[in-house]
């Protein structure tokens, strides 16, 4: 599999503005799908069911890609869409988080009909990454835009997307920049608080999915920058993924030792990582 990050650009960040694939070993590959209509792009996902690479283009489009990064589906040009993160939900529909409207907004697996407002606009001050849990529950980070509005938490919602106010996060460390869900149902967030300070402190943090108590926190090894951290994903062998400022570092995700960076690259302003196809 190839690792692919999304790298961004213009006033998000001095990145390349692609999709770009990594080898193996680290070494940086190229650009991974050179159709016009991806431009500064932010989340990734993947079709569970046709193996396409979802991409949410910051020309307010979204492309699934074959694994020659062809578009096979591209959804049309949605005014106001500025999309976030990406992730697949348990109806198969594509999820995207909306940073103009602050919500999700979910769309058909190919891409032929309108998005659908899964949570009212606005539901949060600046959404920073959501994911599924395994029993239906969608959890959705609220972290800091780039003005400095808004708060630090995660909010949890039940299969009618209702909030659960019994699931509360209490961590005065955390300012999250993405989310996922690790294989014992646990939710996992890339955070950097103070966020936006140049002595920020950087993390993985970890909060139990029965309750959101903090369960542990995952730290950088000696060496290893991880700077603005960003998109999160597990990957083969339990390790979980983490791309930032100018690398991608691997965690076992099991004793959470870190296990440095497996590619770097200078202005790669990483904004999501997945392993494709």
């Amino acid at each position: 599999m190839t690792l692919l990050v999304t790298s961004a650009t213009g006033v998000n960040g001095a990145g390349y503005g692609k999709v770009l694939a990594f080898a193996d070993d680290g070494r940086p590959i190229g650009v991974f799908g050179d159709d016009p209509r991806i431009a500064d792009p932010r989340g990734l996902g993947i079709d569970p069911v046709d193996r396409l690479l979802f991409v949410n283009s910051g020309l307010n489009r979204i492309l699934a890609l074959d694994r020659n990064g062809r578009a096979v589906h591209a959804s049309r040009s949605i005014v106001g869409l500025n999309p976030g993160g990406g992730n697949f939900g348990p109806d198969g529909r594509y999820y995207v988080g909306l940073r103009s409207e602050r919500t999700i907004m979910a769309f058909a697996r190919k891409l032929d009909s309108a998005g659908e407002y899964i949570l009212p606009p606005h539901v949060v001050p600046f959404p920073r990454g959501f994911a599924f849990g395994h029993d239906g529950r969608l959890f959705l980070a609220s972290g800091i835009g780039p003005g400095g509005e808004g708060d630090n938490t995660i909010l949890a919602f039940d299969s009618d997307r209702r909030m659960l106010p019994s699931w509360k996060v209490r961590d005065p460390e955390l300012s999250p920049l993405d989310l996922t869900i690790a294989p014992s149902g646990n939710i996992v967030v890339s955070s950097e608080h103070p966020f936006g300070a140049a002595n920020a402190v950087t993390t993985i943090r970890e909060y139990d999915h029965a309750d959101g108590r903090l369960a542990r926190v995952l730290v950088p090894k000696y060496g290893v920058r991880f700077r603005k951290p960003r998109g999160l994903r597990f990957g083969p062998h339990a390790r979980l993924y983490c791309v930032a400022q100018d690398e991608v570092v691997a965690f076992d995700f099991e004793t959470g030792d870190c296990l440095g960076a497996v590619a770097r690259l200078p202005r790669l302003n990483g904004q999501a990582v997945i392993f494709f196809p």
